[in-house]
């Protein structure tokens, strides 16, 4: 048995209440990876020469309640942002569903809702991280007003999907049985 699964023992046999919490310490690293995914991806992305095009054609993107002025990058800043979010939202599933929650739920119930409420907190990021970042800019620069904004991005992101995640992934895996040495 792996060390990650003797604590994980070790923490269902004090309760659940210390099962959660040892839950809560795995996802804290669980979004930490995440969230390295998609700080590479924010800072990478943009050297792309379409993308560069896109952040240097000088106009405003606006779509629905999203807006990104050129001052900070427009259509070029919303796909970076939007694209590193998802791929960081990707990584988070399937490894808070093995690794975190240890779940047996069924993919083809837990992933419409997981995509579901993704999508939304995606659409509250791709709103809130422009118009955080174009208040930062004139203060902090393009790139650390970017990095900080996707920051406080990412802790709401975080404080809302450890309940949700708890309850999608609440079903066990089944342990399989071990040969009996003989």
């Amino acid at each position: 048995m792996g060390k990650l699964k003797n604590i994980d023992s070790k923490a269902e046999e004090k309760g659940s209440g210390i099962v959660t919490v040892w839950q809560f310490v795995k996802f804290i690293f669980v979004s930490l990876l995440a969230m390295i995914v998609q700080f590479v991806l924010l800072n990478t992305l943009k050297f792309i020469p379409a993308i560069q095009a896109l952040y240097n054609n000088g106009q405003d993107f606006q779509w629905w309640v999203f807006l990104c002025p050129a001052a900070i990058g427009g259509l070029g800043y919303f796909i970076v942002n939007n694209t590193a979010n998802i791929a960081a939202q990707i990584v988070a599933f399937f490894v808070n569903r093995e690794k975190t929650f240890n779940s047996g739920a069924n993919i083809a119930v837990t992933l419409p809702i997981y995509i579901v409420f993704t999508i939304a907190l995606i659409a509250f990021s791709a709103w809130l991280n422009p118009t955080l970042k174009n208040i930062f800019v004139s203060h902090m620069g393009d790139d650390l007003a970017a990095n900080a904004a996707t920051m406080i991005c990412s802790a709401v992101q975080f404080f809302l999907y450890f309940p949700v995640d708890k309850i999608l992934f609440h079903k066990k895996k089944e342990e399989k049985e071990e040969p009996a040495a003989e």
